[in-house]
């Protein structure tokens, strides 16, 4: 026993186009907030070497003492100033070392990856700062000057006056990870057209333009 099928009618609503294959190509899966938590960790990590090559790397300002008062030894030292400027070079340098490094990791770039790039660039500036400040000199002048003595010379503590040249990591990561993304991120292909089907409703033609039958040859 065979079902009856009943073909459909022209007034019924066309029905709804098939889902393109890509349509959740975009979703944001486990594995995308994964990867962005393993670069923001990685990347955050990284801000201990900023601390260890400012300390290194900048120039010294350092003070004297006369056994009553703490002087500059230079007070036209521009140490100061170049102490910023190696700070601010050194985050340009590791942003985009970062930014190269996650581009390169995963070409597929995304959302997550982006936050935790990010997240990462800002928690390692700051952990570069406080890390640099604790491996330098003692923030304490009395206490300096007492074991270098009367008139020897000693190094002042790194300050990073310019607090501005904290962002230069997170924005130089983040623009140039999204620069590559959009320069070398292969794009999906788009899906093929799907034939047969049309998104408007179309009426069915009016009983007047039926096609008329064939008139009979005269004789």
């Amino acid at each position: 026993m065979t079902e009856a099928v009943t073909p459909p009618s022209p007034l019924d609503p066309p029905s709804l186009p098939p889902e393109k294959p890509g349509a959740a190509a975009g979703a944001i899966t486990p594995g995308d907030i994964r990867d962005g938590a393993v670069v923001a960790l990685l990347v955050g990590a990284a801000g201990l070497l900023l601390g260890l090559l400012w300390m290194w790397l900048a120039p010294r300002v350092q003070y004297v003492s006369n056994g009553e008062a703490v002087f500059l030894r230079n007070s036209e030292s521009e140490a100061r100033i170049a102490s910023d400027g190696t700070f601010f070079l050194l985050s340009l340098g590791l942003g985009v070392l970062s930014a190269v490094g996650t581009f390169l990791w995963r070409r597929a770039g995304g959302v997550p990856l982006v936050i935790g790039l990010a997240v990462g660039s800002v928690f390692a500036a700051l952990v570069g700062w406080r890390f640099g400040l604790w491996l330098g000199p003692s923030s304490d002048l009395v206490a300096a000057a007492k074991r270098a003595g009367k008139g020897v010379p000693f190094d002042a503590p790194l300050e990073l006056l310019a607090h501005g040249a904290l962002l230069a990591w997170p924005m130089t990561a983040v623009l140039l990870h999204l620069g590559m993304t959009a320069l070398w991120t292969p794009r999906d292909p788009d899906p093929e057209p799907v034939y047969g089907w049309s998104g408007y409703y179309q009426a069915p033609p009016p009983a007047d333009s039926a096609p008329s039958a064939p008139e009979s040859p005269r004789a």
